[in-house]
């Protein structure tokens, strides 16, 4: 999953960055609100956390811009304003959540899945399934027919990645672009390196394979 951060506080953007980086998430940043709109109409993102007080474009104006052209990205506020009105204006504006700093990385983190939860539409609320493929994002447990699977965070985040697009195929670039915080490398094998410790872990032990490789097109997972 890809987010976009629009925060002109470096310790606080270093301290979510690093959070949501260490949580399996890609990550760009701005410091202001002009370059983050710009990144917002241009890259695939599954959520922005967008900080109130920029420079250049305030970040209810750079909300109420992004509105114009999208619907579908979610959008948090972080904010210093904490009063009712503060709040109800932001939502008004076209965030999807609200949270007042200073606050904690958890609960950040959690309004985050909450949200891509919601736009994804998933059913349950903390898990992801696929035939005996279990994910539970609330522990960040991964099993197979009650198998335990340990994974890195990037790991992690394609494996939630290829669940979220059950029977879907997916290509590098959208593998990069999600997994990832950098452009398209058509040079570059990290996607198949990737892929192949993912598959190792997921389908080492059964007969029955479920991430699959479409070749010249990109991957697939399914239940077999």
């Amino acid at each position: 999953m890809r987010i976009l951060l629009v925060e002109d506080d470096p310790k606080i953007a270093a301290f979510v960055r690093k959070g949501l980086q260490e949580a399996g998430f890609a990550v760009d940043h701005a410091d202001n609100g002009e370059d983050g709109l710009n990144l917002a109409l241009s890259e695939p993102y599954d959520v922005a956390i967008i900080d109130i007080m920029l420079p250049k474009i305030d970040g209810l104006e750079l909300i109420a811009e992004l509105r114009r052209y999208t619907k579908e990205l979610a959008v948090i506020i972080l904010s210093a304003k904490r009063s009712v009105a503060d709040r109800v204006k932001g939502l008004q504006t076209g965030s999807d959540d609200y949270l007042v700093k200073p606050f904690a990385f958890a609960e950040l983190l959690a309004r985050v899945q909450a949200l891509i939860r919601r736009s994804s539409g998933v059913a349950s609320p903390t898990r992801l399934e696929v035939g005996d493929l279990v994910m539970d994002l609330l522990t960040r447990e991964v099993s197979r027919a009650g198998q335990k699977i340990d994974l890195q965070p990037r790991e992690f985040a394609l494996l939630e990645y290829l669940l979220r697009h059950d029977g879907k195929v997916v290509s590098k670039t959208m593998i990069l672009e999600h997994v990832w915080n950098y452009d398209f490398d058509p040079q570059t094998n990290v996607v198949d390196v990737l892929v192949c410790r993912v598959r190792h872990k997921v389908d080492r032990d059964f007969p029955n394979k479920m991430i699959h490789t479409l070749r010249g097109i990109g991957y697939v997972l399914k239940s077999p």
